[in-house]
């Protein structure tokens, strides 16, 4: 069949302008996760529109490289970004997660990529490739089981984020709680010595962690192609893995392992522990060692208010630059290692269900061209 014979581009729905909907930024929609990561409601104004069952795509460069789509599942019926394109079956010959599971191949992936027209940097996927696109989706109850199989893949990573969010959310009010609030054990019996209690000390973060800048690479030698090493770019920074990499060989102290602390220096200054494998640190990017391991979990947490103080107030000519003179310039306020411990436990929780995410991801992805092509039989 055609493509565009048994699936709808864009299909119309019908929402009110004003009315609240569920609205999905572009940020939210990981390159892991099958589902968005947060879901706002705002009143709908314009953008594309879709509905549980829909398979959304990010048209636009570079979000279509990086693999940002969504499966619209528990959301009903919402909209989002113009640079979305929905899909959805015209009947009931085409299984809707089979689709969006199809829609991950490579082949279709590539298509969408090399059909891309306009300005570099703001290049978009050209409609009129689906014309030309022929299918040959096997029997419905074969959709279904395929689609049932791979699933299953994302709901184990669905549910293990949901996790990995209420450990973020219980280290953040610990945060809060003992080093804002100040309100840590014992804290009516500590007295308050020159505004800090008792023991407690005002320190920079370059005298509590070593701080690695990335490499200058020659971009020439990137590639997608596992050619080489791992890199991490900026954009590799949110969720924590990889998918680029560099044929150039730097020194071992730009490399990063897995559950170190990296930040993004360019634009949005991302804040993330590492979970994909030893990989090369790329220019505008800086990793955080602390000299004490015991303040990693610690560390995460209180550099996000400090870095992104930064991120509002320094403009560059087109984007936020974070440099070597911000970061020299934060101060911490540090504690006893017993108020360490509880955040050294969060983020080895969290860092292990990152790393199964990882593996449940590159399982899911391995299994899915073998099935797509009927290679393994369901």
């Amino acid at each position: 069949m055609k493509f565009l014979d048994c699936i709808t581009i864009n299909p119309k729905i019908s929402l009110k302008k004003g009315k609240l909907y569920p609205f999905i930024e572009m940020g939210n929609v990981s390159t892991i996760y099958r589902n968005p990561i947060d879901i706002e409601y705002k009143p709908f104004n314009s953008g594309v529109k879709f509905e549980n069952g829909d398979t959304v795509i990010a048209r636009i460069t570079p979000c279509l490289q990086n693999g940002k789509r969504f499966y619209c599942k528990d959301i009903g019926v919402g909209f989002g970004s113009t640079e979305y394109l929905v899909f959805r079956p015209k009947n009931e010959t085409v299984d809707n997660l089979y689709l969006y599971y199809f829609m991950k191949t490579e082949s279709i992936n590539q298509m969408m990529i090399k059909s891309m027209t306009g300005a570099t940097g703001r290049q978009r996927v050209n409609n009129r490739i689906f014309n030309e696109i022929e299918v040959n989706f096997p029997d419905i109850d074969i959709q279904r089981k395929i689609g049932k199989i791979l699933s299953a893949y994302d709901d184990l990573i669905e549910n293990n984020q949901k996790q990995i969010k209420l450990l973020e959310e219980a280290s953040q009010r610990l945060y809060k709680e003992w080093f804002v609030d100040l309100h840590f054990p014992d804290y009516e019996s500590t007295p308050i010595i020159d505004g800090v209690p008792e023991g407690w000390k005002i320190e920079k973060l370059v005298d509590i962690a070593d701080v690695q800048y990335g490499y200058a690479f020659n971009g020439s030698f990137f590639n997608s192609k596992n050619n080489g090493t791992p890199i991490i770019r900026i954009r590799n920074i949110p969720n924590g893995t990889t998918n680029d990499y560099t044929t150039e060989k730097a020194d071992k102290q730009y490399l990063v392992s897995n559950g170190d602390i990296v930040v993004g220096m360019d634009g949005e200054f991302h804040i993330n522990s590492w979970s994909g494998d030893t990989a090369y640190l790329v220019q505008r990017t800086c990793k955080l060692s602390p000299k004490n391991s015991l303040m990693k979990g610690w560390l995460l947490q209180a550099i996000y208010e400090p870095i992104k103080f930064f991120e509002k107030t320094v403009v560059g000519a087109t984007v936020s630059h974070l440099g070597k003179k911000h970061i020299d310039t934060i101060t911490l306020l540090t504690a006893p290692d017993e108020l360490y411990r509880p955040f050294h436990i969060y983020f080895q929780k969290r860092q292990l269900l990152l790393n199964q995410n990882r593996r449940l991801s590159e399982a899911r992805d391995r299994l899915l061209p073998k099935l797509m092509s009927r290679e393994l039989e369901v």
